[in-house]
């Protein structure tokens, strides 16, 4: 037998769930298609892509045309959310591309079925396509490298649509947060990681396991890659000490109880980690909500005055009001670290297990942190 191997990557293979394609992914893939189309008239087939981390999947169109003038290409791919259950699974991803003058940059354009941020609060200004920074640099970066190829100045308009992306909507948090008109447009590693609950505890489970028969006394619990990446940066902890806990939050905390480690470290969303300190154990959307009441009780125990409790009452997001509470001087980071941490103890029950826990923004940043106890 081969040795026990532990981090995200191995929890995903002991799950045994197919990985699939974010809604970014199949946007950079059709807009490449796209792109060498209006460069050459002709579309690859399967186009392929470069992710974040170097994966380089490839992608067969659903669609193609080319403007007989020339003006304008549009490709598409059908998204495949792998074993995840994601509502956007075989949604048909569409983009446009049109050449613009050199110096004109990337420009975004919200097609059919793709939302417009209308409220404060997201990473994206009022008024932009729902398109997520990370996808937006996919975009930018394969343009520009179609552009090198094959000679265009990689300036260019990109148009996105998503087939029915108004009605998938519906059965998002799009509308509650101001997004209107569609789906957004996501994805910090290009792929959708499934979410088994069943399949995922148990891979926590054995990755606690791996972390201990390898001999760590400090693990750290991420809800996602970006989070992974700070407790990387900030501990240098290998990758058998990283647990990829995603909402899981309870079941990391119930089995390092039964199987205790010296320090565990639980990093994540500003958002995410607001649901732990308001006392939830799964922090997935559908099942718990960012209690804007709590976060405002939190702003007045670290100083906040009404105004400010009111204004976070009413944000749209945990992370507007958290900028609102950095503006005030408040550091509801770390009173959400703080409580966070009080929570995960309670569930710890006594077992010797040290806690911290890390905030980070949607970049990385961190946000705010408790002190280990």
């Amino acid at each position: 037998m081969g040795e026990a191997k532990g981090g995200r990557g191995a929890q995903l293979e002991r799950t045994g769930l197919r990985p699939g394609w974010t809604t970014g992914a199949c946007a950079t893939a059709a807009t490449t298609a796209a792109c060498t189309a209006l460069l050459t008239g002709d579309f690859p087939d399967p186009v392929t892509i470069t992710l974040p981390k170097g994966e380089r999947p490839a992608f067969a169109l659903a669609y193609e045309q080319l403007d007989t003038g020339g003006e304008w290409a549009t490709a598409a791919v059908v998204k495949d959310a792998g074993d995840d259950p994601d509502v956007t699974h075989g949604a048909v991803v569409r983009a446009t591309v049109r050449a613009l003058p050199a110096g004109a940059g990337v420009v975004f354009r919200a097609g059919p079925g793709v939302g417009t941020v209308t409220r404060p609060g997201l990473p994206l200004e009022v008024g932009e396509p729902a398109v997520n920074p990370v996808p937006r640099q996919l975009m930018r970066e394969h343009a520009a490298r179609v552009a090198a190829e094959h000679g265009g100045s990689g300036d260019v308009e990109i148009t996105l649509a998503v087939e029915g992306g108004e009605e998938i909507a519906r059965s998002t948090w799009n509308p509650r947060l101001g997004i209107l008109g569609g789906l957004s447009i996501l994805g910090t590693t290009g792929i959708v990681v499934p979410y088994s609950c069943s399949a995922w505890i148990d891979s926590i489970r054995r990755g606690v396991d791996v972390a201990r028969a390898a001999g760590r006394t400090h693990v750290a619990g991420c809800t996602g890659s970006t989070s992974e990446r700070t407790v990387v940066a900030e501990y240098g902890l290998p990758d058998d000490a990283l647990l990829d806990m995603g909402d899981f939050a309870g079941a990391v905390l119930k089995y390092v109880r039964r199987h205790p480690v010296d320090r565990l470290t639980l990093c994540g969303g500003f958002a995410k980690l607001s649901k732990l300190a308001a006392g939830h154990l799964d922090l997935h959307s559908k099942r718990s909500q960012v209690d804007k009441g709590f976060l405002a009780e939190l702003a007045r125990q670290g100083g906040g005055d009404e105004e400010l409790a009111r204004e976070v009452a009413e944000a749209n997001t945990g992370l507007e009001a958290l900028r609102s509470c950095e503006a005030a001087g408040v550091p509801l980071g770390d009173l959400v670290a703080r409580t966070a941490r009080e929570e995960a103890l309670a569930v710890l029950r006594g077992a010797p297990v040290r806690v911290d826990v890390v905030c980070i923004d949607r970049a990385g940043t961190v946000v705010g942190r408790s002190t280990v106890r």
